[in-house]
């Protein structure tokens, strides 16, 4: 299968673009590489650089592409920016994915993989969400990311095409950005690691649901191939992705200090408390059963475990 991944050359998509030429698959990838990098990928793997938001120029990419399906990873990701600039966030994470749903059509692609987020959909949820908890965004971000999802219902009902929602909790994992304001984990060790004190936000107490990267890029190819008795033409199949388990930022800052111990880091800076980031939930749990049923999908790597795993990453990538 020929499949497109727009955002490839990412923290997720670089995943999934690995594992879709583990499983036999013909990826290719749509980057602008604003917080990607050709590094990331295999050079063999052809990188298409544009924007989603350039109309024109996704359709040539499709057009030279010519994908069976299409991984939609590509996004504004950062709840604060999505609060300091809705109208951006608005841009990218809605018409850019017009853009892309409107290229899928015109090249007759049959089914589009979205990344959504469970992480910010269900709104508090001190208890894992299913999916049929009723949405309750409280930021742009998480608002365009359930107007995602209705656009893309629209354009399955429409057209016919199969569309799979995958509604990620917090991800983390090797690769991921630790620039700007996504993914606490990366951020965390980037700082420790340079000398510099983590600053939590707030109290701290902010309970989430972390599922390590590559268990996420795994969905993604299972959702990709995934038979049609499971995730019908025609229609919208939502599922979460994540572990159902909640740690809050207090004792991710206390497991990543512990990995690096581990690893020799020893006489590391206390944490700082910064103020409370607008936007931010107390609490977000996601129930993945359904992903069970669905794809057969369950997270294999525990927060210990990839905590540790991203911990190398960071410690080998900060040696050169």
């Amino acid at each position: 299968m020929r499949v497109l991944v727009t955002g490839g050359a990412g923290f997720i998509g670089s995943h999934i673009v690995d594992q879709l030429l583990a499983t036999g698959h013909e990826p290719a990838v749509l980057d602008d590489l604003s917080t990607g990098s050709r590094a990331n990928l295999p050079a063999a793997v052809p990188l298409h650089v544009a924007d989603i938001r350039d109309r024109d120029a996704v359709a040539e990419v499709f057009a030279a592409v010519r994908p069976d399906a299409v991984c939609h990873q590509a996004a504004q990701m950062s709840v604060s920016r999505s609060v300091r600039e809705p109208h951006f966030d608005a841009a990218v994470n809605c018409l850019g994915l017009i853009n892309v749903l409107d290229a899928a059509v015109a090249r007759r692609c049959g089914r589009v993989v979205f990344a959504s987020s469970g992480g910010v959909l269900y709104g508090e949820a001190t208890v894992p969400a299913p999916e049929d908890t009723p949405a309750d965004p409280i930021s742009p971000y998480g608002i365009t990311k359930w107007v995602g999802e209705r656009y893309l219902k629209f354009y399955a009902a429409e057209h016919g095409m199969t569309g799979v929602a995958l509604r990620y909790s917090n991800v983390y994992g090797p690769r991921q950005n630790p620039h700007g304001e996504a993914g606490v984990v990366a951020i965390f060790l980037k700082r420790l690691l340079a000398g510099e004190p983590a600053t939590i936000n707030g109290d701290g107490r902010y309970v989430r649901d972390y599922v390590y990267g590559t268990d996420v890029a795994r969905a993604n190819v299972l959702a990709l191939a995934a038979p049609a008795d499971r995730t019908p033409p025609g229609r919208l199949t939502s599922l979460n992705i994540g572990t159902g388990l909640g740690t809050d930022v207090v004792g991710i800052e206390g497991m990543i200090r512990r990995a690096l111990d581990a690893r020799g880091r020893t006489g590391l800076p206390a944490p700082l408390h910064g103020p409370a980031r607008p936007g931010d939930l107390r609490s977000n749990l996601v129930d993945p059963a359904r992903a069970g049923l669905v794809l057969g999908w369950r997270p294999e790597v525990a927060l210990d475990e990839g905590v540790a795993r991203t911990a190398a990453w960071f410690a080998a990538e900060a040696q050169g």
